[in-house]
Formats: C-alpha cells, structure tokens, sequence
C-alpha cells in the first residue's frame, strides 16, 4: 500500500483534529494539516496531495477561493476536494461544488461518512 496524502484545511483546531483523526484510519495516509487557504497554497506549492478537504468560512482567504485558485494550478487541478461547512444552505453547496469542490459535507460530520466519502475518491 502506497502513501495516500491529504492536505486538511480548516481553522478550528477541534474540527481539524477530528478529521485528521479519521483520515488516518486510512492504511498509510499522511495527513498536513493548516489554519488557512494562504497556508494551503503554500503546501500545495511544494507537496502533491491525493485528496484535499477545506473548511469554507475562514480567515484570510476562505475556502471557495481556495479551491477556485487550486483548480488555476495545472498539477493540481484534477486533485479531489471535499468541503467541510457549517454553512446548511443549498446555495452555498451549489457555488462550492461551481468553483471546483468534488463533494460536499456538513458539519458536524461523522468519521464514517467523511471516510465513506473519501474512499470514492482515492485508490486503495
């Protein structure tokens, strides 16, 4: 089993945890996490990630500029992204999954259903 990377976006730092937590049930995932898209376009600068999972509502940039940015990038623009969000309303979802997002989840989520998610999208 290969490295699977992912790279968790997200300012909370409970939330973060969580996710990442979860993400490393997965067999030889790496997990990078950041506070915020400038310090994930940074990461996403020099590392290649399998899956990236952002936070919309953040400091700095949010998260919808961040994905709309990540998919500017030719060596990133066929990485899945997941959105994590607060946000319940339908036209959030709608302009999420407009500027790129692959998928779309709102919190509070559950560890089985984020890990179901990212299943679809990474080869095991």
């Amino acid at each position: 089993m290969s490295e699977v990377k992912f790279l968790v976006v997200e300012d909370s730092p409970t939330m973060r945890q969580l996710i990442a937590f979860a993400l490393k049930r997965i067999q030889g995932a790496k997990v990078v996490e950041v506070a915020d898209g400038i310090e994930a376009l940074k990461k996403i600068a020099v590392e290649k990630f399998n899956l990236i999972i952002t936070d919309i509502t953040m400091p700095i940039m949010d998260g919808l500029k961040l994905i709309s940015l990540i998919r500017e990038n030719d060596q990133h623009r066929e990485t899945p992204i997941i959105i994590i969000t607060s946000d319940l309303s339908e036209e959030q979802r709608i302009i999420g999954l407009a500027v790129g997002a692959n998928a779309y989840l709102t919190k509070p989520i559950q560890p089985a259903e984020l890990l179901k998610l990212v299943s679809q999208f990474i080869k095991n």
